[in-house]
């Protein structure tokens, strides 16, 4: 039986049913792997998860969040629920979670809606606030400070009240990558996860109130875009021009500084596929930091963009060897590739003798400025006493003087 003809593209629910069919199919014969079959098998597996990644996150906390993600995916307003759950009294009762659903709505809203059965039968959470109570009153105190609740404050209001505010105002798909983990994280086991939570909530705030006229190109970020990016570095603004280039390839660059307790270097949110975001901490009042951080967060882009990752967290300096999936292992080769060629590498004097006239003859010869080769060099030869004095006199915080930097 040739079941090549029956595997496609999954756009809607019936074919997502028809996939799961032949699956089960596949599956009861016991493939082998390297058989057609199993070539098969692992395309429709594949073909399954990109569907289900598009369509539904992988967890929901209640039903009730699940039918707000999908009013916001298909832009719907709380009347069009009507034909599925009654009147417009009704939908308000659910969405408020003050009523639960019943079968009959459940199975309208599965067939309607496309929400698997499986979420909507799940008790509700009504009382959200028991997660936000966990918080570190520290960490919500940095928060205020910071500005992050507007005119609200611990003070005046409950934490939990100021958290649900804050997070309910960025829309249903970041909250549930960043609060429900549909993120990659490359950082310290001592990090506080809330406090990376809260920077990438800000950051897309921040976000917000930049016009952006131009969308991203899938594609348009690549090894010979990353490289020609940072060649701008020789100029005294470079930092500024590359957040400025960016924005005009519908990437936005966004300086937010890190929490205490995290050790955070930079971050890529592709929960908005026509202007990713890039995130970056600045932790390290370094050019040569600047510039690898950006280039390792522009390669997420060109090698993952479009895949299951909606925001990846990034420790760069700290992570290394095991500790790295193969994501971050592919970001670091594409961001040094960028910065400095292997094949110029290999054959520089540099490598051999790490002198500052080194460093300068083959910065020179790439184009680009002479402590980003200086960094290259120390993380190369894995001595950071090299060169200390060309990376710790270029400093990049002083581009951006309006933002507010622990000291």
């Amino acid at each position: 039986m040739n079941n090549m003809s029956k595997i496609k593209i999954i756009k809607t629910e019936q074919d997502y049913q028809e996939a799961l069919k032949l699956v089960e199919e596949l599956m009861n014969r016991d493939p082998n792997p390297d058989s057609t079959e199993g070539e098969q098998l692992s395309l429709l597996s594949t073909l399954i998860q990109d569907y289900e990644t598009r369509t539904l996150p992988e967890s929901f906390p209640d039903p009730i969040e699940a039918i707000k993600f999908r009013m916001e995916q298909g832009n719907l307003k709380p009347t069009d629920l009507i034909p599925y759950i009654g009147s417009r009294s009704r939908v308000s009762e659910i969405l408020s979670g003050k009523r639960q659903l019943t079968l009959d709505m459940v199975r309208a809203l599965s067939d309607g809606l496309g929400i698997p059965a499986r979420v909507l039968i799940r008790k509700p959470e009504l009382d959200e606030n028991a997660e936000y109570e966990t918080w570190d009153n520290r960490l919500v105190a940095e928060m205020e400070r910071r500005g992050y609740f507007g005119d609200a404050s611990m003070e005046k209001s409950k934490k939990s009240e100021l958290l649900r505010a804050f997070f309910s105002s960025v829309g249903t798909q970041l909250k549930f990558a960043v609060m429900h983990r549909k993120s990659h994280y490359r950082s310290s086991p001592l990090t506080d996860r809330h406090a990376l939570d809260a920077w990438a909530v800000h950051v897309f705030k921040k976000v917000q109130k930049i016009e952006m006229s131009k969308k991203y190109k899938h594609g348009v970020v690549n090894l010979g875009f990353m490289q020609e990016l940072a060649k701008m570095s020789t100029q005294e603004n470079g930092p500024l021009l590359a957040q400025e280039h960016l924005k005009k390839n519908g990437i936005v660059l966004i300086i937010e500084d890190h929490f205490p307790k995290t050790y955070l270097d930079g971050a890529t949110i592709l929960i908005n596929k026509d202007n990713p975001i890039i995130g970056l901490t600045f932790r390290y009042d370094r050019l040569d930091y600047f510039w690898f951080t950006l280039m390792h967060e522009l390669a997420h882009i060109a090698l993952h963009f479009g895949q299951d990752i909606s925001l990846f967290y990034d420790e760069i300096e700290n992570v290394k060897g095991a500790d790295m999936n193969s994501r971050e292992k592919e970001a670091d080769v594409l961001a040094e590739e960028a910065l400095l060629p292997k094949a110029k590498w290999e054959v520089s004097p540099a490598r051999l003798i790490p002198s500052s006239m080194a460093a300068n003859s083959l910065a020179n010869e790439l184009g680009v400025h002479v402590a980003i080769i200086a960094g290259q060099i120390r993380h190369k030869g894995n001595n950071y006493v090299y060169l200390s004095k060309i990376v710790n006199e270029a400093k990049v915080r002083k581009y951006f003087p309006n933002e507010k930097w622990n000291k």
